[in-house]
C-alpha cells in the first residue's frame, strides 16, 4: 500500500484540498499549499513529503496522521484503500515544461536570504548537523552559506575571482545542487590574512564541522570539492597550492572521508602537495567510514 499510494494525490483530494504550487515545484519536489501559510513537501516520487516548517516527515501513512492525528492506524489503513493508484493531477512533465528559464547562479545566488538565526535553515546546520553559531556567523559573514527554499541550504562555489560558479543543496531529507554552472571549491577563510594552511574535505558540511573542531584556525583556508574533482577544481587546487609554496611551515591538509574513495582524493591530494613543494598532512577521521561532520556529531553528543 505504501508503494502503491501517492503522498501528492492524496493531498489534491483532502478536504480542503492542497494546491501545487508549480512555480516553485520540481520534478523531485512537488510543493503543496493550503490556507494561510501550510505548506507540505512531496519527494520521493510520491512516497515521501516533509514540512519545512517543522520536524515532520515521512511516508503516506506518516502523512494521514499528521493530517487527522485522531485516525489509529487501521483507520488509516481503510482510508488509504480509497487512494491506492491513484495518480496526482499535474504529471512531472507538465511541471518541468512550465519552468522559466534559469537565471545565471550569481543573480540566483543573490536573490536568496542570507543566514538568519532561529530560521529552518539554522535550525537544521545546528540541531541535526551539529555546526556551533561561532562557525555559522563566519560562513554567512563570509557569504558562502544561503538559505534555499523548503528549509534547505545552499553552499557556494567560487572561483579565484570570487565569482559564483556552482551551488551545492542539502536539507533534512534532499541532497542536490542547482543546475548550471561548475564545481570548483567550496572556501571558508579562517581568518583576514592570507592562510598558511589549506585543509580540503569532500562536502562542505565537513569543511564546516572541521572548522568547528578547531575552533576556526586563523590560519587556515577550510575548503570542499563538492565530492569528485573535476579539472577546473584541480586547477583551483594546484592554484592555492602554489601560493603557499614560497611561505615557510605552510601545509595541505587532506580532510577526505575516512573510507576508500576518501583515501583515493588523499593519495591525489598529496601528490599535488608534492609536486609544488608543499608539505602534506592526512586529516583522516578517526572512525572508519565516516567523515568529519560525524565527528563532530560523536563529540556533541558525548559532552556531559
Amino acid at each position: 500500500m505504501r508503494a502503491r499510494t501517492n503522498c501528492a494525490a492524496l493531498l489534491e483530494r483532502s478536504t480542503p484540498p492542497w494546491r501545487l504550487d508549480r512555480r516553485e515545484s520540481t520534478k523531485h519536489c512537488l510543493k503543496y499549499r493550503r490556507g494561510r501559510g501550510e505548506i507540505l513537501i512531496v519527494n520521493h516520487e510520491g512516497r515521501g513529503w516533509w514540512d519545512p516548517q517543522s520536524d515532520a516527515k515521512g511516508d503516506v501513512f506518516d502523512l494521514v496522521q499528521h493530517l487527522e492525528p485522531r485516525l489509529n492506524f487501521g483507520e488509516v489503513r481503510k482510508l488509504l484503500r480509497r487512494f491506492t493508484g491513484i495518480q496526482p493531477s499535474f504529471p512531472a512533465a507538465a511541471i518541468e515544461s512550465g519552468r522559466s528559464p534559469d537565471l545565471p547562479l550569481p543573480i540566483r545566488w543573490a536573490r536568496r536570504p542570507r543566514l538568519r538565526r532561529g530560521s529552518p535553515v539554522w535550525r537544521y546546520l545546528t540541531y541535526a548537523r551539529r555546526l556551533p553559531p561561532s562557525v555559522l556567523e563566519s560562513a554567512r559573514a563570509a557569504d558562502v552559506v544561503r538559505e534555499g527554499p523548503y528549509g534547505s541550504v545552499w553552499f557556494a562555489h567560487h572561483d579565484g575571482r570570487r565569482n559564483v560558479t556552482h551551488i551545492e543543496i542539502r536539507g533534512p531529507d534532499f541532497k542536490g545542487s542547482v543546475r548550471g554552472g561548475d564545481k570548483i571549491l567550496f572556501r571558508l577563510p579562517g581568518g583576514s590574512g592570507p592562510p598558511t594552511r589549506f585543509a580540503l574535505a569532500e562536502a562542505p558540511i565537513d569543511a564546516l564541522s572541521l572548522a568547528a573542531l578547531e575552533n576556526i584556525r586563523a590560519d587556515t583556508l577550510y575548503a570542499a570539492t563538492g565530492g569528485g574533482m573535476g579539472p577546473k577544481t584541480i586547477s583551483e587546487i594546484e592554484a592555492i597550492v602554489a601560493r603557499l609554496a614560497p611561505i615557510p611551515g605552510s601545509r595541505f591538509c587532506s580532510a577526505a572521508d575516512a573510507d576508500p574513495a576518501g583515501d583515493r582524493y588523499a593519495a591525489r591530494h598529496r601528490e599535488i602537495a608534492a609536486a609544488a613543494g608543499v608539505a602534506f598532512e592526512r586529516l583522516r577521521p578517526p572512525v572508519e567510514d565516516s567523515d568529519w561532520n560525524d565527528m563532530l556529531d560523536r563529540g556533541e553528543r558525548t559532552k556531559p
